[in-house]
């Protein structure tokens, strides 16, 4: 059976059963970067068609994608096509919108390699990409990590350039001690441990108090 046969088959025998999966359901191949199938559900959220998908090519990625999350998600999923096994399964949080004028909403996605082609390398994958539903509580606590996450990738050039001494301060900014609380505890006087409030605040620029703890939190200080 040629490539292009095997995958006509596999594709086949994935979007007969789509329909009942909690989750879009798509097919990568990995020698184009491409699509080659996703069910239904996903085309309508997407706003586009299978044809549409397959013309795109590798920038199906870039076009639906937030490409901030690659940097995270990327090296798994190469890692998952280089061990070329069709068990091990990866997991991934990513954020997708059908156009710029959409904001950009969360989901959890599960893959693993599907087939192999002629040669035994690694062909087509498959995803499964669930919506993170905003209205629960766990989803709720997802979203706070994420976000913080993502506060950290946009924030991490500024937050390094706060000296050690300065994240010791932060953290304990971000706990509710004021000045007096700080020197005790850092063995400092109450005037540098002011400075450095200053300093801090010169260097994050933050737009209130709870920007200086969701600083900490996301770069784990708390």
């Amino acid at each position: 059976m040629s490539n292009e046969e095997a995958i006509s088959h596999k594709v086949a025998e994935i979007a007969a059963t789509a329909a009942q999966y909690p989750g879009v359901i798509i097919i990568n191949n990995i020698q184009t970067q491409g699509v080659e199938y996703m069910s239904p559900w996903g085309l309508e959220l997407l706003q586009t068609t299978l044809p549409e998908l397959r013309a795109l090519g590798a920038s199906y990625h870039t076009r639906f994608f937030n490409p901030a999350d690659a940097a995270e998600y990327a090296p798994k999923v190469w890692q998952l096509i280089e061990r070329n096994e069709l068990g091990p399964v990866a997991t991934f949080f990513q954020q997708v919108r059908a156009n710029a004028q959409q904001a950009w909403t969360w989901y959890f996605t599960a893959m693993r390699l599907l087939l192999h082609n002629t040669q035994g390398a690694p062909l087509l994958l498959l995803c499964m990409a669930s919506p993170v539903q905003p209205e629960t509580h766990v989803a709720m606590r997802v979203q706070r990590l994420l976000e913080e996450n993502e506060f950290l990738r946009r924030h991490a050039a500024t937050f390094a350039t706060l000296t050690t001494r300065e994240r010791e301060v932060l953290r304990q900014l971000a706990l509710g001690h004021s000045s007096p609380q700080i020197a005790a505890t850092l063995h400092l006087s109450v005037q540098t441990a002011e400075t450095h409030r200053r300093n801090i605040r010169q260097k994050l620029q933050p737009q209130s108090t709870a920007e200086l703890g969701l600083y900490a939190r996301a770069f784990n200080l708390v």
